[in-house]
């Protein structure tokens, strides 16, 4: 009867550790899956800016503010409350 005592003193610790492991490994594949999802969506919009002249030039007018040559820009800025 002791020696199991001992036996199981001598193995839960060791138990716990691999259920802790097994956990975290389950939580960085998950973790490895969203990126690869993520990694997947700017693959694709990276080749659209490269191979899509019109959406690189929609992006740059949105994002950038960027106008073509002649073109005059307006920033319309909401009225401040009174």
């Amino acid at each position: 009867m002791a020696a199991v005592g001992i036996l199981l003193v001598i193995f839960i610790p060791g138990y716990a550790k691999i259920q802790e492991l097994r956990r975290k490994n389950q939580e960085l594949e998950a973790s490895v899956r969203k990126l690869q999802v993520e990694n997947s969506a700017f693959q694709r919009e990276k080749e659209r800016l490269e191979n899509d002249p019109e959406y690189l030039e929609q992006v740059g007018r949105k994002e950038l503010g960027i106008v073509k040559k002649g073109e005059i820009a307006y920033r319309l800025v909401p009225q401040e409350k009174k």
